[in-house]
């Protein structure tokens, strides 16, 4: 940020301060314009007052006036032609703010129109290249821009996605990344699971499940754009997680640290594009984010501290967001707590920093960088400690997934058995009810008619058990047609038999379960291989019958093109798991691993703008 940004900081809090409105007499008149005598008087005045040279007084205010004029006549305008004018701010990676556009359209318009107006201001052949947002969210061009609550004399943000860009077609990696989160998040293979910090698995209803995971994927994706430095990146990934979280219940996103995280890099995202535009947005994400550490870590962090001491590097994240605020602070010129949240910030920076050589040392020893840094962190510097600490947090990965396996594969089971949302059932919660002895069957009923209140089900388990396993639907014995045409294909006859049972003889339903059922690319391959060959042969006959007749009238071919259409969807959901993992790291905690050198620059820099 430089010199004369910090005085127009000052200035224009001075003039709120006395509410002075430069758009109105002594110092305009309609008539007249600009009364110079007044403007100049009032700069030798805050000249004074602010200890700033009158001649960069004369400019800001200036400046200023010119601006609110511009706001007032933009105000006029909306009013007789309904045309809204938007102030736009072009940004990069390596400029910051590179332009600055006054943009016209009408509200009423789609999200595409106003694309297409900034195209052809930016000379941009191509308007999908154009990214706009607004208030944190990116707008959409298939809704009006009333609809997306814009409003004139708004300020918008806007990235260009240029398809032949120096970053590698930012446009095309971003529809790329998109797609394939997406093919992963639907993979029947559930090749993405949840997991909280200390490894155990998180379950969701199906709906929220598919929410939370996408808006994770493209959460991991930004995370590794950021440590490119690649902000427009990381911005644009940050806020499509934005919408997929907004999806979910609120209750939910209190609870889990993710959207408190997801905020904190949002706004990171903006300061390092050089991007003030969004503070009304920067300060609500912001808050979120403190709202959900208190929750977490106890107020002043002190549940934190009691349970990992304060050498945890949970204070990373701490420190990112006291130094935001403090920026956030400063420019809204409350100097004062912009400097108390600073100096706190470069206390926690200070005690996180890590000795190079002793880091060194632990990469030598096979150790990844990132989680040297953040052993260090938490043992103040000990070296032997470090290491200790990484073999724990290994092993205490390691337990927590095996003490699981049992509530993971019961949930794989009911993932697979589910096919509406209010058919799932908490995995954790019917292991709970079965270990006080109720029957499985009759546990999973109970939960699903209480929507997985455990209290409530053990009331009806207890005083209603009998009319409950009444409801249970009877086991139905299998098709031997539907069975014969299944194993032809391939499956095994447990598998194929406990399908059918599964999904009551409705075959397209077995053949979801058993593909559900495959667990490695490779033998999902094989079936896919086994398949097509079948295809090569024509309709399978069993016993005088054809899998035509067996698919109730479908073509013959029926079961084949639909098995090997579901399989190839796998078989692609694994190559986009692997194009999505290309540049992630293995470490778990890699969210807390901030080398804190853009923190201290920025620290230092606002610190030497609060004492000019």
């Amino acid at each position: 940020m430089s010199q004369i940004d910090n005085i127009f900081n000052q200035v224009r809090a001075r003039l709120q301060t006395q509410g002075i409105k430069l758009w109105e007499e002594p110092y305009y008149s309609d008539g007249l314009g600009s009364i110079e005598a007044s403007i100049e008087r009032l700069a030798e005045e805050y000249s004074v007052d602010l200890g700033i040279d009158a001649s960069r007084c004369k400019y800001v205010i200036t400046e200023l006036q010119d601006n609110a004029l511009r706001k007032l006549a933009a105000r006029r305008e909306f009013s007789e032609t309904g045309l809204a004018t938007f102030k736009v701010r072009r940004v990069d990676n390596r400029n910051g703010t590179t332009s600055i556009l006054d943009i016209k359209c009408d509200l009423n318009e789609l999200g595409s129109k106003l694309q297409q107006v900034i195209a052809a201001k930016l000379e941009l052949g191509d308007a999908d290249e154009v990214k706009c947002i607004a208030a944190g969210h990116i707008i959409s061009p298939n809704a009006t821009l009333t609809a997306q609550q814009l409003k004139n004399n708004q300020q918008l943000i806007v990235i260009i996605c240029r398809r032949d860009d120096q970053n590698g077609a930012l446009h095309d990696r971003i529809a790329k990344i998109k797609a394939d989160v997406e093919a992963v998040v639907a993979s029947q293979s559930q090749l993405m699971e949840m997991e909280d910090q200390d490894g155990n698995p998180v379950f969701l209803p199906p709906n929220e499940n598919r929410a939370l995971l996408t808006g994770l994927g493209y959460c991991e994706k930004a995370r590794a754009a950021m440590q490119r430095e690649d902000y427009e990146e990381a911005l644009l990934l940050l806020l499509e997680a934005d919408e997929q979280f907004s999806t979910c219940d609120s209750k939910l996103l209190e609870s889990v640290d993710n959207y408190a995280l997801l905020n904190l890099d949002i706004v990171w995202c903006y300061m390092c594009l050089k991007n003030v535009a969004q503070l009304p947005d920067a300060d609500r994400r912001l808050s979120i984010c403190e709202r959900s550490f208190k929750r977490s870590y106890g107020e002043n962090y002190s549940r934190l501290y009691a349970l990992k001491g304060r050498g945890c590097p949970e204070r990373a994240l701490i420190m990112r967001l006291q130094l935001l605020q403090g920026v956030v602070l400063y420019h809204q010129n409350q100097r004062d707590a912009a400097y108390e949240r600073l100096e706190a910030a470069g206390i926690v920076l200070s005690e996180l920093k890590v000795n190079d050589e002793q880091l060194l040392l632990l990469v030598e020893m096979g150790f990844e960088v990132s989680e040297a840094r953040l052993a260090l962190r938490s043992c103040s510097g000990d070296v032997e400690r470090a290491v200790q600490y990484i073999q724990q947090r290994k092993q205490q990965l390691l337990d927590a997934r095996k003490q699981s396996k049992e509530e993971r594969a019961m949930h794989r089971r009911y993932a697979k058995q589910a096919t509406q949302e209010i058919d799932w059932v908490n995995p954790r919660s019917v292991c709970t009810l079965t270990e006080m002895g109720f029957e499985r069957r009759l546990a999973a009923a109970a939960l699903r008619r209480t929507k997985n209140d455990v209290a409530r089900a053990v009331e009806l388990l207890q005083t209603n058990s009998a009319e409950l396993r009444d409801s249970l639907p009877e086991s139905q014995s299998v098709d031997a047609v539907l069975l014969a045409a299944l194993l032809q294909l391939g499956f095994k006859e447990p598998a194929a038999r406990a399908a059918l049972e599964s999904a009551e003889n409705k075959l397209e339903r077995a053949m979801d379960f058993l593909l559900k059922a495959i667990q490695s690319e490779e033998e999902l391959l094989q079936t896919v291989e086994r398949v097509t060959e079948l295809a090569k042969g024509g309709a399978i006959e069993l016993n005088g019958a054809s899998t035509s007749q067996a698919a109730e009238g479908a073509p013959s071919s029926f079961l084949i093109d639909a098995v090997l259409q579901k399989a190839k969807a796998e078989l692609e959901a694994y190559q986009a798991f692997k194009r999505l993992n290309a540049d992630l790291t293995s470490t778990d905690q890699d969210y807390l691993d901030l080398p804190l050198l853009q923190e201290e620059q920025l620290l230092a820099e606002y610190r030497n703008l609060l004492e000019q």
